[in-house]
């Protein structure tokens, strides 16, 4: 599409129809929920349409998605992506794989497959990080800013990811598990 206000109106109609009927959502209802009309909520579905950014922003607020939501293009509605197009790499014979095929708004998601007696140094991240360490299988130890757990199946260890950090499988068999990072927007 070329960015004419035809196309952008066409976009927001099919956006916004598939946003509300994927809610399980009439007219009617989220006219009500969201204080705008339901002739609104109609001309927007119809693509006739030519809203302000005080609708818009009402729109998005009752579908709860962002702006760029509303006015992206239509993308598939799912995509299989083969293990072979996900990133995998090999740190002291850990092997760390993304779960997600492309980049998430501070957000990391790994499985990590330890073989036995394997152990590697976590990278510290920005200030203010979240890192979620979850054991799927075996035994995994983490060292994180001076303190030891040890995790067995099941377990999650919520901790500082701007801080020295190590993972360890102490066991004899494959140990798994999954980091997901929260990283801290840095303000500009």
């Amino acid at each position: 599409m070329d960015g004419s206000s035809e196309d952008l109106s066409a976009r927001l109609a099919a956006n916004v129809k598939q946003l509300r009927e994927a809610r399980s959502l009439t007219q009617e209802q989220i006219s009500r929920s969201s204080g705008l009309p339901r002739a609104t909520w109609a001309n927007v579905e119809s693509g006739a349409a030519n809203p302000t950014l005080a609708v818009l922003h009402k729109l998005a607020h009752a579908l709860s998605v962002s702006f760029e939501e509303l006015l992206a293009a239509p993308s598939p509605s799912a995509k299989h992506y083969p293990r072979a197009a996900l990133h995998e790499r090999e740190r002291s014979g850990v092997i760390v794989r993304s779960l997600l095929p492309h980049k998430v708004p501070n957000m990391v998601l790994e499985r990590m497959e330890f073989p036995p007696h394997a152990r590697f140094v976590g990278t510290p991240h920005t200030p203010g990080t979240r890192e979620y360490l979850t054991c799927e299988a075996g035994q995994i130890e983490l060292i994180a800013s001076g303190e030891r757990y040890v995790l067995a199946v099941g377990d999650v260890v919520v901790f500082r990811g701007d801080q020295r950090h190590s993972y360890a499988n102490l066991g004899k068999s494959t140990a798994v598990g999954y980091s997901t990072v929260v990283l801290r927007p840095i303000d500009v």
